[in-house]
């Protein structure tokens, strides 16, 4: 049973049960590609490699045989699960139920696990070829913005870095045209932007920056509040850092792939074997992979911390 459970018995200046703050998580569902899947693996797309043409020179010439290149990328499915008792004794000292509470918060743990997997794939490994027999790691010599791009040491989130990713994803002939390219911001790097008379000055923008004093899209980049540095509550807050430098994922919504196996499910149910306390249990099972290394960048910024 949750040993915390007596904080909410009844007491006169109480009736409610509050959640604390918490990031609701989910954030990063629709700036990604999603498929449901079943079995130990899946590959969501048969990767087919870019070709050249070759010039016709003479007549009744041998027809051109040009190889094209192919490759497969795959997503392997990881179990999230989250459960916690109401004793029925705590019912009866309370003046409302908490199981409504209780199984939101549930939920919300399991939206966080959703982007915490998401968050892996930025850079972690991604398994490819016929059969997954490859590991493919983040390509760091070529898809990092510089920690000092647009001052002489390190330094935060600024334009200068923004137009470097945009110049790499146009070098890499991204077509701006019909991609979605997102950026992903802590308190931190959005702190950074505010700072930067490009972004929030009308002079330099053809249209309303700021939203209720959040920057919400600047340079063709959509940007996602998400305070993925939080290791208490994302696992892979590990690879978006060391300490004095932080990761800032931005990418291409077509070159990352969310995996469905089972989505969010709740149960609520007796124990008979906890002296039939309530259980709430939620679980959930997602994977995710980077699709093409060359739509996944990584922008160093200083740390303030």
């Amino acid at each position: 049973m949750s040993y915390n459970i007596p904080v909410h018995f009844v007491q006169s200046y109480s009736t409610n049960v509050q959640l604390l703050l918490q990031a609701k998580g989910g954030k990063l569902a629709d700036c990604v590609t999603i498929g449901t899947h079943v079995g130990e693996m899946a590959s969501p797309v048969e990767q087919v490699g870019a070709v050249k043409a070759q010039k016709r020179t003479t007549r009744h010439a041998d027809t051109p045989l040009i190889s094209t290149p192919g490759d497969r990328r795959w997503v392997e499915p990881t179990d999230w699960e989250w459960a916690d008792l109401i004793d029925q004794q705590d019912r009866l000292r309370l003046l409302i139920d908490p199981q409504s509470a209780y199984t939101l918060n549930g939920v919300m743990a399991m939206r966080r696990a959703q982007d915490d997997t998401v968050l892996g794939a930025f850079y972690g490994i991604a398994k490819t070829g016929q059969k997954a027999g490859t590991n493919t790691s983040f390509p760091t010599s070529t898809n990092v913005v510089g920690p000092t791009v647009g001052s002489t040491a390190n330094t935060g989130l600024n334009v200068a870095k923004l137009r470097a990713a945009r110049k790499k994803f146009m070098a890499y002939h991204v077509d701006f045209d019909t991609e979605e390219l997102y950026t992903l911001l802590t308190a931190e790097e959005h702190d950074d932007l505010l700072a930067e008379t490009q972004v929030i000055n009308m002079d330099y923008n053809d249209r309303p920056i700021l939203k209720d004093g959040r920057i919400e899209q600047f340079l063709g980049f959509r940007f996602k509040h998400l305070e993925f540095r939080a290791g208490e509550f994302y696992d892979s807050a590990d690879l978006m850092g060391l300490g004095t430098v932080n990761y800032v994922p931005t990418w291409v919504k077509s070159g990352v792939h969310l995996g469905i196996w089972n989505d969010v499910v709740t149960r609520v149910s007796e124990r008979a074997d906890k002296s039939y306390a309530t259980q709430v249990y939620v679980k959930g099972t997602y994977g995710a992979t980077r699709l093409e290394e060359k739509k996944v960048l990584r922008i160093d910024c200083d740390s303030a911390a």
